[in-house]
């Protein structure tokens, strides 16, 4: 049997070490957009399959069993995708998916929004210096908005667009900790951090340090949940979904 594991994140890292341990046949994807992608244990793949259909005929050539769907949280091209192409094709699906921070301690006093676009213009109006920590594709968006700010960027490879003269741009990549976090917004001055509901633990620590210095937080919400398509929120849950679901077909 084969499984394809849909990756890029810790989760389906973690997921591909649990199924190498149960003895499950499994592909990683991943999508390519990162110069130096962490890679999981395994066989791996890099790059799109060329849209729905493309991804249903590797799932036909393959011979795949199951699908795990364990992007990012706001990788909704992708997640789109193999939605479409599994209910055309009959493959299961599970979306492995790390809780939100919506419950998390100081979410109710955050600004949250349901588009990039909202956040820019959120933001322009809190402060001078934003701290920005969506990832490269949406900057595009907070340029317009935030052309005369001084804008402090974080991201993991350079921005695809020609940024603003007065911003920042900062190449890093997390895990992050509250001391070095802590220092950033101190040492920047920076008066409003911009966000997008990722989740997990890798990033909190800025969230943590914008509460204990008082700075204003915006915050981009998650897509809605699929219908019918099962998600779980751990690669523990994953794999016996997937030693479950192979067993059966």
């Amino acid at each position: 049997m084969t499984v394809l594991l849909l990756g890029g994140t810790s989760e389906a890292r973690e997921l591909a070490v649990l199924l190498d341990g149960a003895g499950v046949g499994f592909v990683s994807s991943l999508a390519g957009r990162v110069e130096r992608p962490r890679l999981p244990v395994g066989e791996v793949r890099i790059g799109g399959f060329g849209g729905v259909d493309g991804l249903r005929y590797w799932l036909v050539e393959h011979a795949v069993s199951a699908v795990v769907d364990a992007t990012h949280p706001f990788a909704e091209g992708m997640s789109a995708n193999a939605v479409a192409a599994c209910r055309a094709s009959g493959v299961p699906l599970l979306r492995l998916e790390r809780p939100g921070w919506s419950g998390a301690p100081g979410a109710d006093g955050w600004h949250w929004v349901d588009s990039h676009a909202e956040a820019a213009d959120l933001a322009a109006s809190l402060g001078r210096r934003p701290w920005l920590t969506v990832g490269r594709q949406p900057l595009a968006a907070f340029v317009g908005p935030l052309v005369g700010h001084r804008a402090l960027v974080r991201v993991v490879d350079p921005p695809e667009i020609e940024v603003p003269e007065p911003w920042t741009v900062v190449l890093d990549r997390g895990p992050y900790d509250l001391a070095g976090e802590l220092q950033v917004v101190a040492e920047e001055a920076v008066d409003v951090l911009v966000t997008k509901d990722s989740g997990g633990r890798y990033t909190w620590p800025k969230m943590a340090a914008a509460g204990r210095l008082g700075v204003p937080v915006v915050v981009v919400r998650r897509r809605a949940e699929v219908d019918g398509v099962e998600t779980v929120p751990d690669a523990t849950a994953a794999v016996r979904w997937v030693v479950q679901t192979t067993v059966v077909s």
